[in-house]
């Protein structure tokens, strides 16, 4: 790619872009949300025409006007945005734009048994353990997630696009794709690995290549660059790593549970989080630690056991208990469950004061704009207008703006389910700098992450899941990876 830049109407997105890529090479394309990585991904997948600037395969210089052009040049593009259709199969998605034809049949006919038994198979040499004839919308975001992968490998394609692929993978299933994709590039196919998570690039990728503010500012080999310079060229500046802890003074109890259990997903769970207290709890997937604060939100399955605020017994029916008691929770798939896609960036700020700000079911139009104009100045939000469509922002700040709609309502206990998933290293940073000063504001916090860096940097003690069951807590000098990983695998403190 050659002086690729790229405008929407005033916001020059990608200034004067070159990227080239080896066949068999593995690049870590790196960049703040809002760099331009995935708009230089997207020209090259056929999603929008370059303003300017040249495209070639092969030696070949090719146009790309829209994604079928770019299939046909054998590049597959996996989407942070997954691109499967909940209604049909998991094998019809396989095969979507390229359907299987019976063979001498009329009116042309799918042989959806051969497109069945071909998944099948792809995914018994893959090691997947997932049923082609499930319907998507009945699997969870990792399978989802494991599914376009498979479909881009099944393409046969020579240049395979990978935008944030293990985001809501667990480390036996990173492992897993790591292994698929080091054996495509054995095979001499092309991969260009977007990611934020800086320690599996240096894991898997052999070049990187960074962007800020829409130009190219940083290439070399991986193997000549640390995670912490990795981020500086990311961000322009040093990235602190040192932990966040610090001395509180803890005080009444906010949310305390005693013996939850459901039918499935957890058993016997005791805790107790305090005032001005950052708790974590982490394991891996199927650990049932969002399904168990679901059922406390009054969102999830029904349980026996009891819940405390501030020592008064309460029994969450529904979402709108839970925020008139002042208990707030920013879900773990901001684009599912956070984010209301059709709505402006105003509207997602603020529909939980909504009930609040409104007299005979009109909203106060202008008490719900000085309430947002608060949060957007108190979380640093980068946007435009906030008539703005919110898919219009990039993930951290859309991270923001769902946060926001909670802090609005001052919640007591605030619940954040994997509050950095898909976010960039400085927006991480931000959204830490928020979680802390919370808690100097005496709200009580609970942290529920996959990444065992980040409770560990952020959390003053951590409860460790492993399927549906509390295997111990470490706090102090005991909370590091190793004691982390040993409870999320299954030992038990003694």
């Amino acid at each position: 790619m050659r002086g690729i830049s790229k405008s929407f109407g005033s916001n020059m997105v990608l200034k004067d872009v070159d990227f080239a890529l080896d066949g068999g090479e593995i690049c870590a394309l790196l960049g703040e949300n809002g760099a331009g990585k995935s708009t230089l991904m997207n020209v090259l997948g056929g999603v929008f025409p370059a303003d300017s600037g040249e495209i070639y395969i092969d030696g070949q210089k090719l146009e790309f006007t829209k994604p079928a052009d770019s299939l046909a040049a054998g590049i597959a593009f996996i989407h942070q945005e997954l691109n499967l259709i909940n209604d049909l199969p998991v094998y019809e998605n396989m095969y979507i734009g390229r359907e299987l034809r019976v063979s001498g049949k009329r009116h042309g006919l799918l042989d959806l048994v051969r497109e069945r038994r071909e998944t099948e198979e792809m995914f018994r040499r893959m090691g997947m353990d997932l049923d082609p004839s499930a319907m998507v919308r009945d699997l969870d975001a990792s399978y989802k997630q494991i599914a376009e992968i498979t479909r881009a490998v099944m393409m046969n394609a020579s240049l395979i696009i990978m935008d944030e692929p293990t985001t809501s993978l667990t480390d036996p299933e990173i492992d897993r794709v790591f292994r698929m994709v080091r054996a495509l590039s054995e095979q001499g196919v092309g991969i260009v690995f977007i990611s934020h998570k800086l320690r599996e690039v240096t894991r898997l990728c052999t070049r990187y290549a960074v962007l800020r503010d829409g130009r190219m500012v940083a290439e070399g080999d991986v193997a000549s660059v640390t995670t912490d310079g990795l981020a500086r060229h990311m961000v322009g500046h040093d990235v602190r790593t040192e932990s966040l802890q610090r001395e509180r003074r803890l005080e009444r109890s906010v949310l305390r549970a005693e013996g939850l259990s459901d039918s499935a997903h957890f058993r016997d769970i005791s805790f107790d989080v305090r005032a001005g207290e950052i708790l974590g709890i982490t394991g891996l997937l199927g650990d049932g630690r969002s399904e168990l604060f679901l059922s406390i939100f009054g969102a999830g399955s029904d349980y026996t056991g009891q819940v405390y605020l501030e020592d008064r017994p309460i029994k969450l029916g529904s979402t709108t208990q839970a925020i008139g008691c002042g208990i707030a929770y920013l879900p773990r798939d901001r684009k599912e469950n956070g984010i209301l896609k059709d709505m402006d960036i105003l509207e997602n700020g603020s529909i939980t004061v909504w009930p609040i700000i409104s007299k005979f079911g009109f909203i106060d139009k202008t008490r719900q704009g000085s309430l947002f104009d608060a949060q957007v100045k108190k979380l640093r939000i980068k946007m435009g207008r906030g008539t703005d469509i919110i898919t219009s922002l990039s993930g951290g700040n859309q991270q923001k703006v769902v946060l926001s709609k909670w802090l609005s309502r001052n919640p007591k206990a605030l619940i954040l389910d994997n509050p950095t998933q898909g976010v960039d290293v400085g927006a991480k940073e931000e959204i830490y700098d928020i979680v802390m000063r919370l808690a100097d504001e005496r709200v009580a916090i609970i942290v529920l992450s996959s990444e065992a860096q980040e409770v560990i940097r952020l959390c003053d003690r951590v409860i460790v899941m492993y399927h549906g069951a509390v295997t111990g807590e470490v706090s102090g000098s005991r909370m590091n990876e190793h004691n982390i990983m040993r409870l999320a695998t299954g030992a038990v403190d003694p």
